[in-house]
């Protein structure tokens, strides 16, 4: 038996990120209230990006399983926004760390990774790193027009 051509086309990973990102500003926008300092509102909507390209993707790639474990818990999303500091120079490591171990740092969930699958995930990380860039680009554009 031959399989029945299906007239669904598979969802993109940008129209998938574009709705969960939208979604996720319009609840912002609804909760949000009168007092609340731009540091705030750029903390919740950058958790909504990264909320939105986990979910995305879903639970196939270790570094969204690690976001979403993050974003499970207040301690999680504490670490997931870093304060930025200026004019402090960091310390050099003692140690030099080789590529891929910096590597394993960056990319969420591959901190005990064999090197090719560090490479894939990594791979996949950018590439919806990219997705989530064009999504808030398209969403200023419309925004600002």
């Amino acid at each position: 038996m031959a399989p029945q051509s299906s007239s669904h086309k598979p969802i993109s990973l940008r129209t998938k990120l574009a709705c969960k990102f939208t979604h996720a500003l319009s609840r912002i926008k609804r909760e949000r209230p009168t007092s609340s300092s731009f540091l705030s509102c750029s903390r919740r909507i950058k958790i909504a990006a990264y909320t939105a390209m986990a979910f995305s993707v879903g639970s196939r790639k270790s570094w969204s399983r690690a976001l979403l474990y993050k974003l499970a818990s207040p301690a999680g999303r504490r670490g997931l926004i870093r304060k930025r500091r200026f004019g402090v120079k960091k310390r050099k490591y003692l140690t030099v760390m080789s590529r891929a171990d910096k590597l394993r740092r960056v990319v969420p969930g591959c901190r005990n990774m064999d090197f090719c699958s560090l490479l894939e995930e990594t791979a996949d990380y950018i590439t919806c790193l990219a997705t989530q860039v064009k999504v808030m680009r398209s969403v200023v554009d419309l925004l600002s027009a």
